[in-house]
């Protein structure tokens, strides 16, 4: 994997995104060119179209992202892959065709779009035929040894054997005499050079995967490999690399001191991040406040109550804030206290139903982000009864309250919507992984990606 503003990407994820980037670009231009032959007409040079087919290109990879193109599934199944390949397509051709029509004279031509759409499909899919066949290879996998034997080394044998795995397991070292739970691990006593070891197995990374610690960190073996070329990671760093999330069995307040991440150096993020809200919740309120009005009229019209459902939540550093949206349940929902939402929830209205899978509902809400109680990606704000709660019952629970809560976010777009306690915890993971590493470049991956949740809704309540 290669780190990007702090988030990790997989080498084959970018190789695919490149080229279907530059794929683009052709498509645009060969486009143009034919269009221009059709109609008698000089197609200029290319560098007098470039920007016109750069910007072409980057809203196509954008509208690529945000439905998911790049994604584990899309990455293993042609099909469905091509399904949400020409979504993204037809998305951004849309875009582009309206912008050509508020903006006449651009190179955005309507004819021009409909040859271009045609020829990216048929590009990107043929990329994903030759990329694909590699991808499915060892290629782009890295080849890790595992020191240890146990508990941990077993859910680093599961995780390898994930299909969108970016790597695959070369052997297993028991550290300790016991009973290893991987079958095939070699003791370490039956070694007797362990770098040589790393070297004969090629090995480009060793993952420290012990049960315990104390007093029983291999130092001498992690030195000689470690000044050998091979990368040495620990089990947490290793997991939050693979799966985009802090592994709550195994963290402890150390790592995450001593682990990249919370720096100070996010303040300029934080600018960022806040000059972003204002702006674009000032437009989309301006934008949105029609549907929000006609939405509040069927709700009224729907159930009997108020239109908004206000409601006490906890936000930046544990501090309680009030969250407005379009009332989606019964206005006695919660006539015995907050509970979790549930499948098939009765409380649920007809409209509420609606509202809730589209996330129309949420809209309101954008007056939170306005007034800065929440910003447009952070962890989902829950009520009091609940933090206290979980608080509890989930260990650094309270260090997500850490950033600002968001409408969308890292949690959302990768968990399906939860309500229990176990839900929470994992939805917990990715919400710490976050908090520990935001930049505005995750937050826009986030926001793309938050058009593919609502196209496609996943666990919606």
């Amino acid at each position: 994997m290669i780190r990007l503003f702090k988030h990790y990407i997989p080498h084959a994820v970018l190789l695919l995104g490149l080229v279907d980037f530059a794929l683009l670009l052709l498509a645009g231009d060969l486009a143009w060119t034919l269009r221009a032959a059709q109609i008698g007409m000089d197609a200029g040079t290319l560098g007098q179209r470039l920007w016109a087919l750069a910007g072409f290109a980057a809203i196509t990879e954008s509208a690529l992202i945000a439905v998911g193109v790049y994604g584990a599934d899309a990455l293993r199944s042609m099909r469905f892959a091509g399904a949400r390949m020409l979504v993204g397509v037809s998305l951004a051709v849309m875009f582009l065709a309206l912008v050509d029509f508020l903006l006449p004279g651009s190179t955005y031509w309507r004819s021009t779009l409909a040859y271009t759409m045609g020829l990216a499909i048929a590009f990107l899919m043929v990329n994903r035929i030759l990329v694909g066949s590699l991808i499915d290879a060892d290629a782009f996998r890295r080849r890790v040894l595992v020191l240890g034997a146990g508990p941990r080394a077993a859910r680093l044998e599961a995780l390898g054997k994930r299909p969108e795995s970016g790597f695959s397991i070369v052997g297993y070292i028991a550290m300790h005499e016991g009973r290893a739970v991987v079958e095939g691990a070699v003791p370490r006593a039956a070694i007797e050079d362990l770098s040589r070891h790393v070297e004969a197995l090629r090995a480009s990374e060793v993952v420290l995967a012990l049960e315990e610690r104390r007093n029983a960190l291999p130092l001498k073996d992690l030195l000689r490999i470690k000044t050998a070329g091979v990368h040495v990671n620990d089990f947490s760093s290793f997991i939050e690399r693979e799966t985009g999330r802090v592994d709550l069995d195994t963290l402890n307040p150390s790592w995450l001191i001593f682990s990249d991440g919370f720096s100070s150096g996010r303040m300029l993020s934080s600018v960022a991040k806040r000059a972003f809200d204002v702006v674009v919740s000032g437009a989309l309120l301006l934008l949105t406040w029609p549907v929000i009005a006609i939405f509040a009229v069927l709700v009224k019209l729907d159930s009997r109550g108020p239109a908004f459902f206000r409601q006490s939540r906890i936000g930046l550093y544990g501090v309680p804030f009030e969250v407005l949206k379009l009332r989606s349940m019964r206005s006695d929902a919660e006539k015995d206290g907050a509970r979790w939402a549930e499948a098939g929830d009765p409380r649920v209205t007809r409209i509420g139903r609606f509202i809730r899978t589209v996330r129309i509902d949420e809209l309101p809400q954008t007056w939170s982000v306005l007034r800065g109680h929440m910003s447009f990606v952070g962890p989902r704000p829950e009520v009091p009864t609940f933090v206290d709660d979980l608080e509890q019952k989930l260990p650094f629970y309270a260090e997500r309250h850490m950033v600002k809560p968001g409408i969308t976010g890292w949690a959302q777009i990768n968990y399906p919507y939860g309500a229990s306690v176990e839900d929470a915890r994992a939805k917990l993971e990715y919400d710490l992984y976050y908090a520990k590493n935001y930049t505005p470049f995750l937050d826009l991956l986030i926001l793309l990606q938050t058009f593919r949740v609502i196209l496609w809704p996943e666990g919606a309540r």
